[in-house]
């Protein structure tokens, strides 16, 4: 049996209450919401904090509202109020989409929208047991340093396996970061980082309270598509979504493509728009997409599935979403 270590569990019902224990404790403290998966990797000894701070009660972390321009999500809202919220569903449907294919049910009525955000890398040779861990030498991620994904990499590759961020990337989401010394706006492009250990641009004991989504512009339509071995319960082998905007004339006037669950953080595809704009997006158009991201994206092996079978998925991926915007 996997057990907990001993630790102190605080439930503060404000923000500033939170950030106060995050700061005093320092790096002693994590924030937890739902714990779907923060609980699970501290079992296997990933993570050791002595201080929980819980987000659960933090008010300012609650709540979904809408303006004319935009829908404000608060980070400690779950997966399946997400998921099911009439505002989300009207404004922006694929972000309901990928929030309903997070795990299963009982974990998404628990896991909060943030904490999908704020998902830690995963990897075959740190997501194990401290038996198994310390048996392989450890790894660069924690206790190690030895990457046994790329043979003498000095850099953790481990893997971004969550699935709202691909959707709130493409439609240009604002995350409202909070710290001891105020709240600022952080693009979510400008978010994550390369670095597999903490792929983040945000401090430790930095909070993110709130997710900003413009509507999207009449004409544009979002599709998000996922792999996995199962259609219930897992990680994404690969993930990706895409925003196609058109004129009055049916031409494609906005492209845009990321995929995620490849490296450390969501990937903007590039050369993709080159290929998409002043287009319609018929057959011709959808496979050249599909091409390019197939040259672009190199999975690593970092996950316990044939990397090049994963690869020969994102074409897949890319018609099927494509397709389901044409057809549309």
């Amino acid at each position: 049996m996997l057990r907990l270590h001993p630790y102190e569990y605080h439930m503060p019902s404000a923000l500033d209450e939170a950030l106060a224990l995050l700061s005093i404790h320092g790096d002693d403290a994590m924030p937890i919401a739902g714990g779907t998966d923060l609980v699970p990797n501290m079992k296997h000894g990933l993570f050791t904090p002595g201080h929980l701070v819980a987000l659960s009660r933090v008010r300012e972390m609650r709540g979904i509202t809408s303006t004319a321009t935009e829908v404000r999500i608060g980070a400690a809202e779950t997966l399946t109020s997400v998921a099911a919220h009439p505002e989300v569903l009207a404004a922006i449907p694929s972000l309901a989409r990928a929030a309903r294919l997070v795990s299963g049910p009982q974990l998404r009525r628990v896991g909060t929208i943030g904490g999908n955000v704020c998902l830690d890398t995963r990897c075959a040779y740190y997501n194990q047991t401290r038996f198994w861990r310390k048996a392989l030498g450890y790894c660069l991620k924690k206790d190690g340093d030895v990457c046994h994904v790329v043979k003498g990499g000095t850099r953790c590759v481990a893997a971004h396996s969550a699935d709202t961020p691909p959707v709130l990337s493409v439609l240009d989401a604002i995350l409202e970061v909070a710290g001891e010394d105020g709240t600022r706006d952080v693009p979510i492009r400008q978010f994550f980082t390369s670095d597999g250990i903490w792929n983040r641009s945000t401090g430790r004991s930095e909070l993110v309270v709130a997710i900003r989504v413009p509507r999207p512009p009449e004409g544009t339509q979002v599709a998000f598509q996922k792999l996995r071995p199962r259609q219930a319960i897992d990680f994404p082998l690969a993930n990706l979504a895409v925003r196609v905007g058109r004129d009055g004339d049916g031409r494609v006037s906005d492209f845009r493509l990321v995929v995620s669950a490849m490296g450390s953080y969501p990937r903007h595809v590039g050369k993709v728009e080159e290929t998409a704009v002043g287009n319609r997006l018929g057959s011709s158009v959808i496979e050249a997409v599909a091409e390019q991201a197939f040259r672009q994206c190199h999975p690593l092996a970092n996950i316990t599935v044939d990397l090049e079978w994963r690869r020969a998925m994102i074409p897949v991926l890319v018609r099927r979403a494509l397709n389901e915007i044409a057809t549309a």
